[in-house]
């Protein structure tokens, strides 16, 4: 069975996925569900961020830390 490694990019995903979920006290296993990698095209054995997550994740991520800056002022 063929190993990966995990990409610092998908490894910072996932620490500002915590963070967030800690933030908004949302459930991070919903936000990890979401992630979606792909081999690296520099490193075979990385798994990485894909583009279209990369996009959508950061859309999602600016939508969620709006919110909860909502709530706080609130």
């Amino acid at each position: 069975m063929k190993s990966y490694k995990l990409s610092d990019e998908v490894i910072a995903q996932i620490a500002k996925l915590v963070q967030l979920a800690i933030i908004t006290g949302t459930d991070v296993v919903d936000n990890l569900r979401t992630i979606r990698v792909s081999t690296s095209e520099k490193d075979s054995d990385a798994l990485t961020l894909t583009p279209e997550y990369r996009e959508l994740g950061e859309s999602q991520l600016e939508n969620l830390l709006e919110k909860a800056e909502n709530l706080n002022e609130g």
